[in-house]
């Protein structure tokens, strides 16, 4: 005859992994739940910031990759678009059209802004977002190469 004590032992943790396992599968449930609760809190998230993404993209410049860099594209000039939504970089240059007593060459704004114009290297990157206000229509380019600032 078999000694009663080990099999009690053996129902009683049997009982007790039972219980166990009870809880462990409602522990799990209500994870799975919160983790499905989660992931459509995160789709109806990305949603808004797209929504605001494309809100904001209308009025502001919208980065680029140019080279696997990001870089800030200049906005074309409507009458929506303001000047601050310009980088700071080209609202000074803006500033330093508008402030000189005419029309200017690249060399006298980079002079207004503190550019060493002896170098070329620090010049030309004036000149390319100078005309990039151009192109945007920010700033008008006279036919001697001068800027002026567009009515």
């Amino acid at each position: 005859m078999l000694d009663p004590e080990p099999l009690e032992r053996i129902t009683a943790r049997r009982a007790e992994l039972d219980e166990l396992e009870e809880q462990l599968a409602k522990q799990l449930a209500e994870v799975r739940a919160e983790r499905d609760e989660l992931a459509v809190a995160e789709r109806v998230l990305e949603r808004m910031s797209e929504q605001l993404a494309d809100e904001r993209a209308s009025v502001a410049p919208v980065p680029g990759q140019v080279g696997g860099r990001t870089v800030m594209l200049i906005p074309h000039r409507t009458p929506s678009v303001e000047e601050t939504t310009l980088p700071p970089d080209y609202q000074r240059i803006l500033a330093a059209v508008r402030q000189a007593a005419g029309p200017v060459k690249a060399r006298q704004v980079g002079d207004a802004l503190g550019i060493d114009v002896s170098v070329r290297a620090k010049l030309e990157p004036l000149r390319g977002k100078l005309a990039r206000l151009v192109d945007r229509g920010w700033l008008r380019q006279l036919p001697d190469g001068r800027f002026t600032t567009r009515l």
